[in-house]
């Protein structure tokens, strides 16, 4: 009788259990990591939960979005590093983190730049996205994938009701480490003090800054109304927020993947855009039954003057130059002094 010799009798004992290993288990799933600074209960997190659900949808689970909110994967500048490097998938940062690895995204944090939602619409979208968009790739190595619409950076603070620029002297006032928000503050007479977040929250619970600004989602979200006693819809910054893939780890996957990634960008951004435009004004009523009070400007064309003639001019080189912002505004069509006139004259009626 043949005797099946015993190597040959192992390689098809292992080839066997092989088969049936393969045939017993699914493939594994593509993990890719998304940090953000912001909490999941925020509009960075109605973001990011909306793209994590349509890329695993798109992709019939082969991709599989995990998020790290809160500044778990480090500070928005660190991830922005990191996402760069393919050390993580994707980072949901506020777009004057971009600025320091590009001069020209810098531009976005101009005061009064954008005048309202429609304007952010423009300004992320048609020529003027794949405007941003080539400059990311090129200058920083990352692609923007999609935006979350924040609207605007409304001031928060601690001390006393802010109307008017008079009210606005000698507050210390947290802002982000971009130079442009901190000019801007300054020439406001304001004292401008940069600082990352993750540490605003306890900076402004221990009174080592008197307030802040950001939009209301975030203010709500962040609970600032349980250390904040009064808030300014100001209108000088619309909040963007990019959300961006390293290039040389974007063109390493499929390019199904890649059109799944896309797509899901594209409507999760319509989403962020549909949700704030609800949810500021829920964020605004719960912190006003929390006992923040609000306030309008009674001169916010002042405050624009002064931010685009004395502040404007110090960053036109570090932007790009002011034909760049000049093309910039051409692109937007919008005249931002004649809208926030219109603003002043509602709030008088």
């Amino acid at each position: 009788m043949y005797s099946m010799p015993s190597s040959l009798s192992k390689s098809m004992l292992f080839l066997s259990m092989w088969c049936c290993l393969c045939v017993s288990f699914p493939t594994f799933s593509k993990n890719l990591r998304l940090g953000m600074g912001d909490q999941l209960d925020s509009d960075q997190g109605a973001f990011a939960e909306r793209f994590e659900a349509l890329v695993e949808t798109y992709s019939e689970g082969k991709l599989n979005v995990r998020l790290y909110p809160g500044g778990i994967l480090g500070a928005e500048p660190e991830m922005v590093q990191n996402t760069r490097l393919g050390a993580q998938s994707f980072a949901l940062i506020g777009v004057t983190n971009l600025a320091p690895f590009s001069k020209e995204m810098g531009m976005l944090a101009l005061p009064y730049l954008i005048a309202d939602s429609e304007d952010a619409v423009k300004m992320t979208t048609g020529t003027l996205g794949e405007h941003w968009n080539n400059i990311a790739k090129k200058q920083i190595g990352v692609e923007i994938l999609g935006w979350t619409y924040s609207n605007f950076r409304h001031l928060t603070n601690s001390k006393k009701p802010v109307a008017s620029l008079e009210d606005l002297e000698g507050l210390k006032i947290r802002v982000p480490q971009n130079p442009i928000m901190l000019a801007t503050y300054e020439a406001w007479g304001a004292n401008a003090i940069a600082m990352s977040w993750t540490e605003t929250f306890t900076a402004l619970q221990q009174r080592v800054v008197d307030g802040q600004d950001n939009p209301y989602i975030v203010n709500d979200s962040m609970k600032f109304y349980e250390i904040q006693s009064y808030l300014t819809e100001l209108h000088y910054m619309y909040s963007l927020q990019p959300l961006v893939v390293g290039v040389r780890a974007f063109n390493k996957m499929s390019d199904e993947d890649k059109r799944i990634i896309r797509r899901a960008g594209r409507e999760a951004s319509e989403f962020a855009l549909a949700y704030q435009l609800q949810e500021a004004s829920k964020a605004k009523k719960h912190m006003q039954s929390e006992g923040v009070e609000v306030y309008t400007l009674k001169d916010e064309s002042r405050w624009e003057s002064i931010a685009k003639n004395e502040v404007w001019p110090l960053f036109y080189e570090s932007v790009g130059g002011k034909e760049s912002v000049d093309w910039v505004m051409s692109q937007l069509n919008t005249n931002c002094m004649r809208k926030c006139e219109k603003r002043e004259d509602d709030n008088e009626r």
